[in-house]
């Protein structure tokens, strides 16, 4: 049993996906293989692409790996950030320039710099948010890559030592700080009895350096650099990948 852990926007769904994608998928799982989403958005998300696209899928894992969910939505994993630091963090992305971010806990919740952008139910701002138990991922979004890899530069040194902020091109997903697209897959590996070496990852870009790095991997050809030179394959899409790996 081999497992491919797959990041979605630019790699999944790198143009779309079409019923070739999902034909190579199904004969990937019908050869007794496994196939994980692993992406840098939410649960919620994550569990509406999954029905809206209806491609085979065995494991969602949101977040960046911070969450790992059964297809049916089931949480079987989750590391939370203590709920202390919510407020901090916000404040520190908001005094760098950031309007909004996105917090992931028991619920969603937008909280916005000013308050006139608040304008659903639940949109707030950091003196009117509600107590949080627990988040497994602040999320938010810069103008550009260098306002992003700037923030993220700053969010590392200011919390590095609970947080573990990732950049994905001009967004910025912080999560726990031992937690990565890498760990998501280690702990996808104990839950269903696999090895090191069953772990397959494909990726395009920065948020999926720890699991290039980590796994035998692959990267897309419209990938940055920085994965292409760390993955073991370039490939243009995820069926040249399932080709390949079905043939050895």
């Amino acid at each position: 049993m081999k497992i491919i852990g797959s990041d979605y926007d630019g790699t999944l769904n790198h143009g779309g996906i079409d019923e070739k994608k999902k034909n190579a998928i199904e004969k990937w799982r019908r050869a007794g293989n496994l196939f994980a989403l692993v992406s840098g958005r939410g649960p919620r998300e994550v569990i509406e692409l999954y029905k809206e696209k209806q491609f085979g899928c065995d494991y969602l894992i949101a977040n960046n790996g911070a969450v790992v969910l059964k297809t049916d939505g089931t949480s079987v994993f989750e590391a939370h950030c203590d709920s202390s630091l919510a407020v901090p963090l916000l404040a520190h992305l908001f005094r760098l320039g950031c309007t909004w971010a996105h917090v992931q806990t028991a619920f969603e919740c937008r909280v916005f710099a000013d308050v006139k952008d608040c304008t659903e139910p639940c949109h707030y701002t950091l003196d009117t948010m509600p107590e949080i138990p627990y988040f497994t991922q602040i999320n938010t979004q810069l103008p550009t890559f260098e306002e992003s890899a700037g923030v993220t530069a700053s969010v590392r040194q200011t919390f590095g030592k609970e947080l573990n902020p990732l950049q994905n091109g001009e967004c910025l997903d912080i999560i726990r700080v031992d937690m990565n697209k890498a760990k998501g897959l280690y702990i996808l590996m104990d839950i269903v009895g696999a090895k090191y070496e069953d772990i397959i990852a494909v990726g395009d870009n920065i948020n999926d350096r720890d699991m290039i790095a980590e796994f035998r991997s692959y990267a897309m050809e419209t990938g940055v650099d920085e994965i292409k030179n760390l993955a073991d394959f370039i490939v243009p899409e995820v069926t040249d990948l399932i080709e390949k790996e079905l043939k050895e």
